[in-house]
């Protein structure tokens, strides 16, 4: 169900980073000849054949350090290896075995966990040197010669790591199953919802916030279809996640928006909206997800009026105003109130963030809003969409063909897009609206 989690491990300036970097094709990781730089664990998806995993880079493990910054990396690299599904031993080809890396080897090799043995700075092509076949002496199986600057030998990594994935582990429920993730902050009643929606306590539920340690699945199947309800732990502030175990919880957080198809963003009524929130619900939007805001604990709201949700529903919309397609649920976890209604509203998102236009309709439209409103003009050239058609779903992905993509503007788009949703009632999806140029000389 969740993808496999590949923890890449070492001690300090092995070029873990750089490696880290060069696998997820991006510089995610700072990169730097100083000890310590990578602190936290830094995580990524990386694809190989076909096959993705979770990428973890980590600090550096020093096993016998006192000092507190690298205690703490220490730990953080315990957490990734009991947590990993596969874990990638860094080595330094120019500083040889050291007293580290044996001991670094001795606690992977107790983890039981299967290692794959990776030497760095073999910059050189053709024959390793003499000094590669030293590490045989971790024993940990047969060494892999990388460069993980100049990229030699990670096909030969990447081949050895997926060869050691459990069978099995990312394996998906039936197609007809909704995947729902629940996010939030910690302690806004996510274990709460699915408890109440499950019908039963399915998952431990505490004011303790940071109770829900992983991603929980709970199937349920009614008159509405069939669901599976991720429970996340809370997504906190960055300078807020202090425990070591919490930090892998975040991880999980949002590996479970990846593979969810709805996310249910959920907020206290309480306390109102938040800079967390934004960063949440900017995950989820960032991923394609569609998305309901539900506003939990709305019993405890006091001195209500008739127009108390009404003004509430006005100042979420401006809160959230980089996502004015996502619907709003006011819900009470605690006794029930309104949530029976979140199935109808998760399953309609469900539709229309996987909705296919087809192309004569897409053009129609087309045809319509150009002929409302012209498409803008620059220096006596003006702005020609030839046609329209839709790419993909998940989220519904359109493609605009065009004269000259420096004359459509940002506003025009937006005003097409709005268009697009409108007319075929986009609730609770973002749409991506791409822009192609077709040879001047064909058009």
């Amino acid at each position: 169900m969740a993808k496999p989690v590949v923890a890449i491990v070492g001690r300090p300036n092995v070029g873990k980073s750089t490696l880290f970097n060069k696998l997820v094709g991006k510089r995610l990781s700072i990169v730097e000849d100083t000890p310590g730089v990578t602190r936290d664990r830094i995580y990524a998806e990386c694809e190989w054949q076909n096959q993705s995993v979770m990428l973890v880079d980590t600090g550096g493990i020093e096993p016998y350090s006192d000092d507190v910054i690298l205690s703490q990396m220490r730990r953080q690299a315990e957490v990734a290896i009991q947590t990993a599904s596969v874990i990638v031993l860094v080595t330094d080809l120019k500083a040889g075995v050291t007293a580290n890396d044996v001991e670094v080897s001795q606690m992977l090799l107790k983890s039981g966990k299967p290692v794959v043995l990776c030497v760095n700075k073999v910059d050189s092509v053709g024959e390793v040197p003499p000094e590669f076949y030293e590490f045989y002496n971790l024993g940990l199986g047969d060494p892999i010669a990388v460069s993980s600057v100049h990229g030699h030998g990670t096909g030969d990594l990447l081949d050895a790591v997926f060869s050691l994935l459990p069978d099995g582990e990312d394996a998906p429920y039936e197609e007809d199953v909704i995947k729902v993730a629940v996010i939030g902050k910690p302690n806004v009643g996510k274990s709460s919802l699915i408890n109440r929606l499950a019908g039963e306590e399915r998952v431990i539920v505490s004011n303790i916030a940071g109770t829900t340690r992983d991603a929980v699945d709970t199937p349920i199947e009614n008159e509405y279809g069939k669901f599976v309800f991720i429970d996340t732990a809370g997504i906190r502030r960055k300078s807020k996640v202090l425990e070591n175990i919490e930090r892998y919880s975040v991880l999980r957080a949002y590996m479970a928006v990846d593979r969810a198809d709805v996310c249910v963003i959920m907020i206290d009524a309480t306390e109102g909206f938040t800079e967390q929130d934004s960063k949440v619900a900017g995950y989820a939007h960032e991923q394609g997800k569609g998305c309901i805001v539900a506003v939990n604990k709305w019993d405890a709201v006091e001195e209500k009026t008739d127009k108390t949700m009404k003004e509430f529903t006005d100042k979420l919309e401006k809160d959230f105003s980089f996502m004015s397609y996502v619907p709003f649920l006011f819900i009470s976890a605690l006794t029930g109130q309104r949530v029976g209604k979140l199935y109808e509203l998760i399953r309609q998102v469900a539709e229309k963030n996987a909705l296919r236009v087809t192309t004569g309709a897409l053009n129609d439209l087309l045809s319509y809003a150009t002929a409302r409103v012209q498409p803008p003009s620059d220096k006596g050239k003006r702005l020609k969409i030839y046609y329209m058609t839709q790419a993909s779903t998940k989220p519904p992905t359109f493609v605009a063909f065009v004269n000259r993509k420096e004359l459509f503007h940002f506003s025009y788009q937006r005003y097409l897009e709005n268009q697009i949703r409108e007319t075929f009632d986009l609730t609770g999806t973002p749409i991506r609206f791409l822009v192609r140029e077709r040879d001047r000389d064909d058009a």
